[in-house]
């Protein structure tokens, strides 16, 4: 494809309006069930071939800029074909609120209605849940390690990441880990660059993206010390929020242990509560980050209910949209770097890790504890794992036995 095509591409791409933008990704915040992977087959199927905003070469392009940052992959390629379609800022915003509002609104609903919860038949419809935690936590992480982890240098910063995060508590364990990944993989994991494609062009200068690059930074520095200063439980609430969306590498399950010690570990959320939400957001359609919005409408300290939960979505989200738009003028030339590419393959490594020391530590010691659960949360793996059912349906399934054990014990 010569320059002058290449250039059409693009132009074609970038045509459309925020309204359009909106009315396609909401189709698919409602329609989109399984997770992550199964988004970006959803998002090629829409935009590449129905709707033809842009070719099978700039999926592929956009695809592999939002696997290399930080942040959930699939809203991150969602708002930056927001940005190509609708021509700039508005138009991602358009489609991150599409595609992100209808599982956010479910989730708040439920964190609203779970205080109504009791009895016995509650109580074991959200042990269900926690196994299907189990289960789902388990599948993500014996897949990421497939991937993620092929060769002994790689399985080496994995096992490491873990050593990590069972010695070192808290959130820094998590940051820490990733950055050793990252050192060591500059130094083990260096192998040829991954082949790039044709420049892309995209509508945002690179003023806009310094400032958004800047911004990013200053809300990783200036709300913490904000929070120990003015001591308001808001500010540390968008500040644990951001810092975990950040720190996503690797694919959205990783978000579990980051927000699992901004919130749990802190007293912000029972334990109980976190896994139940965490489960129940597999089973419903859009990004698996808008746990976020239940875990904040579910805060035992204000704000928590509609506050909290606008709080927490906005800040899971703001860090990795914020990456991926100050990274698009300068993606062409990032993407070449043997270095950077080293680099995220030794941090990709850790959060295998750091998946695996959450596996066993909340997820498995709070949800496992007979031998039964043992059973149903190993059936549970094998429905995702060898039968390739879908998550709602294990959702289903494993919260359904929790009930009936209860009333049946």
């Amino acid at each position: 494809m010569n320059a002058e095509s290449a250039s059409n591409r693009q132009a074609s791409a970038i045509r459309g309006s925020p309204g359009e933008v909106f009315g396609a990704f909401l189709k698919l915040g409602c329609t989109a069930f399984g997770g992550p992977v199964a988004h970006l087959g959803y998002f090629r199927d829409e935009f590449v071939l129905k709707r033809r905003w842009i070719d099978e070469a700039g999926y592929g392009d956009l695809l592999a800029l939002c696997q290399f940052l930080p942040g959930p992959a699939s809203s991150q390629l969602g708002f930056v074909l927001g940005v190509l379609r609708g021509g700039g800022l508005p138009g991602g915003l358009a489609a991150w609120a599409g595609f992100t509002l209808p599982s956010a609104l479910v989730l708040f609903a439920f964190a609203a209605g779970s205080a109504a919860l009791g009895g016995p038949l509650a109580a074991g419809l959200l042990h269900g849940l926690k196994l299907v935690a189990v289960a789902v936590v388990a599948h993500a992480l014996w897949g990421m390690a497939r991937a993620l982890t092929p060769d002994r240098q790689r399985a080496a910063i994995a096992l490491f990441a873990v050593a990590i995060s069972v010695f070192v508590a808290g959130a820094p364990s998590q940051i820490l880990a990733i950055a050793v990944g990252a050192l060591a993989g500059l130094r083990l994991c260096r192998g040829a660059p991954a082949a790039v494609g044709e420049t892309l062009g995209f509508p945002v200068s690179r003023r806009a993206a310094v400032t958004a690059l800047t911004i990013f930074v200053l809300l990783l520095v200036l709300p913490p010390i904000a929070a120990s200063i003015a001591g308001a439980h808001g500010i540390a609430l968008f500040d644990g929020f951001y810092r975990s969306g950040a720190m996503v590498f690797g694919g959205g399950h990783v978000v579990l242990p980051l927000l699992q010690a901004e919130t749990v570990a802190k007293g912000w959320v029972e334990s109980e509560t976190f896994l139940a939400g965490y489960a129940l957001a597999q089973a419903i359609p859009g990004p698996l980050f808008t746990f976020a919005a239940y875990l904040g409408a579910a805060m035992t300290l204000p704000p928590s209910g509609a506050v909290g939960a606008a709080i927490a979505l906005v800040a899971i989200f703001l860090p990795g949209l914020l990456l991926v738009y100050g990274s698009l003028p300068f993606w062409d030339s990032l993407r070449t770097k043997a270095a950077a590419q080293a680099a995220m393959r030794g941090a990709n490594a850790a959060v295998v890790g750091i998946l695996g020391a959450a596996l066993y530590s909340p997820v498995w010691t709070s949800a496992v504890l007979t031998p039964r659960d043992f059973l149903v949360a190993l059936a549970g793996f094998l429905l995702l794992a060898v039968w390739k059912a879908p998550s709602w349906l294990v959702v289903v399934i494993l919260a359904a036995t929790g009930a009936g054990f209860a009333l049946v014990p």
